[in-house]
């Protein structure tokens, strides 16, 4: 796995991203005690997740235009810049003890378009920098360094700053990974654009859906992961922790358990499939996976113990990680660079854009089936 850090510009792209997402999974934690200082109420938490994700999913297709004609890595450290200047007035006002809830559903919303930005020029500028035959190794590192930062290192670290300091040095911290990162891309080599900037971006957006549309494994992969995330998101989310806290007795302490075996899961898929290489099949793999992924949950809706919710969880995580994979480095290698970044975007647009539906029927339905039926109907459908 680690082939691929010998090449410079993955170096320093992957220290920039491992960084910057540990200062993710510090936000995670600070965001949502922040916010329970100011009001106490999950609706409050609930509108600013939501002014966090609406600017990603609207930003995305543009963002996927902008990466394929202008130079990748300048987006990059655009956005980590973004990041940087959303969440240091964050910590300034946390710090002042001045921060109020509107204050903060504008500031995420700065966030949120940072993210976007991200997203596909990250997805696109990998095959750049590493050669075709590493791209799986430098996948894998990518799904290894997403669990270490934003499930272990950040979320950890984040509780601990706020513990022994407070919920301003957090976002302090927060703020300089995204400054490290900004730092780090700018010191890759320039590379010129995938393409140059002509006609309208209404066409551009045109060509990445034909293309898109003109590939069964894209958009049948799309609709599938749009439908999946649509079905579980909001019930893995939002039921898994209600079952282990009214059902098994158990409390955050054993949550974070479980998300952590499933973290554990996704390292160590990603070791294993580095080690042995591509599968030859990779479509028949990347579903095969992910379908064992989405019936375990049916396991998790009837575990009885935490230890068994463990269990679950690690293998679960693991074989979407193993899809993930792959997925990636399909992505890499069968589209045209110079459509790479919008053909990216659609991806990140499609798997995002249901989420917040996903949310809203949660509640609904568990309240007339039951948590325990609606999750495993969650997994079965």
């Amino acid at each position: 796995m680690l082939r691929a850090l010998r090449h410079r510009d993955f170096r320093l792209l992957w220290t920039g991203r491992a960084v910057s997402l540990i200062g993710d999974g510090i936000y995670l934690v600070a965001i949502a005690w922040l916010v329970y200082d100011i009001s106490n109420e999950p609706g409050a938490l609930a509108a600013v997740g939501f002014a966090w994700t609406l600017p990603q999913v609207a930003g995305l297709l543009v963002a996927g235009v902008l990466s394929d004609r202008f130079e990748r890595r300048r987006l990059l450290v655009i956005a980590d810049l973004l990041r940087f200047a959303s969440i240091s007035v964050i910590a300034a006002l946390a710090l002042a003890d001045s921060a109020e809830l509107w204050h903060l559903i504008v500031l995420v919303v700065f966030y949120g378009f940072g993210e976007a930005l991200f997203q596909p020029a990250f997805t696109a500028i990998v095959p750049d920098v590493v050669p075709r035959a590493e791209l799986l190794q430098a996948n894998a590192l990518k799904e290894l360094m997403e669990p270490l930062g934003l499930r272990f290192a950040g979320p950890a670290l984040g509780g601990v700053l706020i513990a022994v300091f407070d919920v301003g040095v957090a976002f302090l911290v927060d703020a300089g990974t995204f400054a490290v990162s900004a730092v780090a891309v700018a010191r890759m080599t320039r590379q010129p654009p995938a393409r140059e900037a002509t006609g309208s971006m209404r066409r551009d957006l045109l060509e990445g859906f034909a293309y898109v549309r003109a590939h069964a494994w894209l958009w049948a992969t799309l609709v599938g992961a749009a439908l999946f995330l649509l079905l579980t998101f909001g019930p893995f989310e939002v039921l898994l922790p209600y079952i282990i806290r009214n059902d098994l007795g158990g409390d955050a302490d054993t949550f974070g358990l479980v998300l952590a075996a499933g973290g554990l899961g996704s390292i160590l898929a990603a070791l294993i499939l580095s080690r042995t290489g591509a599968p030859r099949r990779y479509v028949t793999f990347m579903w095969g996976a992910w379908c064992v992924g989405d019936l375990l949950i049916v396991l998790l809706a009837v575990a009885g113990a935490a230890w068994q919710m463990c269990l679950i969880a690690l293998v679960s995580f693991g074989m979407g990680t193993l899809g993930m994979m792959v997925w990636t480095t399909m992505m890499n290698t069968l589209v045209p660079a110079e459509m790479l970044g919008r053909v990216s975007s659609f991806d990140w647009f499609v798997s995002m854009g249901l989420i917040p539906l996903s949310f809203a029927v949660t509640g609904p339905v568990a309240e007339l089936l039951g948590a325990r039926t609606t999750l495993a109907l969650s997994g079965l459908l």
